[in-house]
């Protein structure tokens, strides 16, 4: 049977893989509006209501649990830890400003199309590196520690949370990006 702490690093990595998926349509959204298209705003609403929702809110204060208990006992893996809540921190701003330019277009507001696109391509390229460096480096880490010794992480608070858009029970605002990660059929 996997430990809790196994399965919150088990989750942890869906929860990338999940996000690496929706930022792909996000890239694809921008790369659209460096064509001189206009993408669709209210898919890309959708995801940044998503990545501001669920990412931010559920999947980062999880792994700041996890990379807390790795501070505390085991110093000797914990460098670079202090980079990790101000990274998290950085992609909250980005992807909040991202979703205000996003709100403002849908709400009929000019957006110059140049900062729609590089707020866009910071924000996916940020997450995308942040993401990459705890997958290699970090979870890594604490898949050593785990080795080691058995570790409990109270992730209590978080438990009764599920992704939005990929758990079973999609939930009604998320419908439409939910669709679009589907093959049509």
């Amino acid at each position: 049977m996997e430990s809790e702490a196994r399965e919150l690093l088990r989750e942890l990595r869906e929860d990338h893989r999940n996000m690496a998926i929706v930022l792909e349509l996000l890239e694809a959204a921008a790369k659209q509006a460096d064509k001189g298209e206009d993408p669709d705003f209210e898919l890309v609403g959708e995801i940044m209501h998503y990545m501001t929702v669920y990412p931010d809110a559920v999947h980062h204060p999880k792994e700041d649990i996890i990379y807390t208990k790795l501070r505390e006992e085991r110093e000797d893996l914990a460098d670079g830890l202090d980079d990790v809540t101000h990274d998290h921190e950085m992609i909250a701003t980005l992807g909040g400003r991202l979703r205000d330019d996003v709100e403002a277009v849908i709400a009929g507001a000019a957006l110059r199309r140049e900062k729609f696109i590089e707020d866009a391509t910071r924000y996916v390229k940020h997450l995308r590196a942040h993401m990459t460096w705890e997958e290699d480096d970090l979870f890594e880490r604490v898949e050593s520690m785990l080795d080691m010794e058995p570790l409990e992480f109270d992730v209590s608070e978080y438990d009764h949370i599920k992704d939005p858009v990929f758990e079973l029970e999609i939930e009604a605002g998320f419908k439409r990006l939910m669709s679009s990660l589907s093959p049509p059929g």
